[in-house]
């Protein structure tokens, strides 16, 4: 009977987003107040469960010791980029033709369409060993895959390896290049769009353009430009495409396994870099969360203060659960 009531009180202290279990409720309400579960958590179609990442997601689904049941019924209903789960097999080979995208072709300059753009840039050696990043080259697109922006920069130091194997690029084609503060200054009007800087806020920045890319922080600072970090979606740093170690995956990795194509294979264009961020940013975007603004911000929220704990440990997993908030903006609440 004490076997029972234990088992019982187990499961009544079972995190209703993880599924982890504590002996006893204190311990819960700890896990919750750290967790920063939500709706938001990318989450298992057949058992419910939360990951913290698509990462962990895929390991619960078709890692090395995956959950057995779920890993059954993915391997006939699941599909293997997006990683959710449909009513028959049919369905999910339907899907899939519009879920694998095919590698990208460079598309004809037009207009800035949508509220988004990605920027990619490719870097040339300098400094005496040629170590030390200088962009070379620049590209953004707008959200219909459309070229916005292309140009060699000329850089303002010296290079000592052009890196051609990668890059591509060769000495005569920066010879007549454009000048990096002039770069720079076309880049600042397409993001800014009219806005003057200073006057963006948080879900008030009017026609200024959220930028998408990869590693952005390191482009930024090898163009010499600012922007405020409310306006910028990176891949490299979004908690649900990074690992399950919190550490960074490489855009080609990320493509691969959430876009269904392989890109920088040789020689690498930024516009096929461009293309692959906007797709995942779109993708991520799309997710079918409740448009829940409140627990999707990643604004910091203490909604387990210590003067309510006797009342939170009265409350079931789901309530505590009802309670929690990420500690991530989620890029749904963009569209």
């Amino acid at each position: 009977m004490d076997c029972r009531r234990e088992s019982s009180e187990t499961l009544r202290n079972k995190c209703a987003a993880c599924f982890r279990q504590y002996n006893r409720m204190e311990h819960l309400v700890e896990h919750m107040k750290v967790s920063y579960h939500s709706v938001h958590e990318p989450r298992c179609g057949v058992c419910g469960k939360h990951c913290r990442s698509f990462e962990s997601l895929r390991e619960h689904l078709i890692g090395p010791l995956p959950k057995v049941e779920c890993a059954r019924v993915f391997s006939v209903r699941g599909c293997s980029i997006c990683l959710n789960i449909f009513d028959s097999n049919a369905a999910v080979r339907y899907h899939r033709a519009a879920c694998q995208y095919s590698r990208a072709a460079p598309m004809p300059k037009g207009g800035i369409t949508g509220r988004a753009v990605a920027l990619a840039c490719k870097m040339v050696g300098g400094g005496s060993d040629g170590s030390v990043d200088l962009c070379a080259r620049v590209c953004l697109i707008g959200e219909d895959e459309n070229i916005i922006f292309q140009t060699y920069v000329k850089p303002a130091a010296p290079i000592a390896n052009y890196r051609y194997e990668l890059t591509g690029i060769r000495p005569d084609y920066l010879r007549d290049a454009m000048p990096l503060k002039v770069a720079q200054r076309r880049i600042q009007e397409i993001l800014c769009n009219g806005e003057p800087l200073w006057k963006l806020r948080p879900r008030s920045y009017g026609r200024a353009k959220i930028l998408v890319g990869h590693g952005l922080d390191h482009d930024l600072e090898r163009l010499g430009l600012e922007y405020p970090a409310f306006m910028i979606r990176d891949t490299a740093k979004y908690p649900p495409l990074m690992k399950t170690s919190k550490l960074t995956n490489s855009l080609r990795y990320l493509t691969q396994a959430y876009l269904g194509y392989d890109i920088q294979t040789g020689i690498q264009d930024p516009y096929e870099d461009c293309v692959a961020a906007m797709r995942l940013y779109i993708r991520m975007r799309s997710q079918a969360h409740p448009r829940d603004y409140n627990s999707g911000s990643g604004e910091v929220q203490n909604n387990y203060p210590a003067w309510r704990q006797r009342e939170l440990e009265r409350m079931s997993p789901e309530e505590l659960l009802a309670l929690s908030a990420s500690d991530y903006y989620c890029w749904c609440l963009d569209s």
